[in-house]
């Protein structure tokens, strides 16, 4: 069978694509006690892993928050704490970064924290790691991030508010 170029072009692409939209299984599935907050998007959670306790810090999925020097940087650390600190969390990884913090999607008593922090407007969807998502969170993300935008909640209450990913870029 001969295959033209264009559709061997075709093939690529929509392999690509396929490959591209689908979320990434959880590598890990943890359940554990929040015991500290870094910031809006980093918490540590303290886990039984090998038979025993470990910590880990978890860089919640799917959302960027302002940084501790940004305007509403301390509003996002408390609404992330108001959601999981000190309380029994399900997190689940799908992968690790750059720093070796496991990136996870955190629930805590039925609710999706990285959700609640873009649904309150203390913290951005971040779109550049969007394709990391189920396809659900991703739109239910997006939607909540213009809600959010739309009423002018928290850091979206600020005109000229600065994605923290532009704040953290050198001048």
């Amino acid at each position: 069978m001969c295959l033209s170029r264009r559709s061997i072009k075709t093939s690529i692409f929509l392999f690509a694509f396929a490959t591209a939209v689908h979320a990434q299984p959880a590598l890990e599935q943890l359940t554990g006690k929040v015991v500290g907050v870094s910031d809006g998007d980093t918490l540590t959670v303290l886990v039984q892993r090998d038979q025993s306790l470990q910590q880990i810090k978890v860089r919640v999925s799917g959302i960027d928050a302002p940084e501790k020097a940004q305007a509403f940087g301390d509003r996002s650390k408390q609404g992330l704490s108001d959601c999981a600190f000190a309380k029994q969390v399900q997190v689940e990884v799908i992968k690790l970064d750059r720093y070796g913090r496991s990136v996870a999607k955190v629930i805590s008593q039925g609710t999706d924290c990285g959700l609640r922090q873009i649904e309150s407007g203390l913290a951005w969807h971040y779109k550049a790691y969007a394709r990391e998502q189920s396809p659900a969170d991703r739109q239910s993300y997006a939607a909540a991030e213009d809600a959010a935008h739309e009423r002018k909640l928290g850091l979206w209450s600020d005109p000229t508010a600065i994605p923290p990913w532009d704040f953290r870029r050198p001048k």
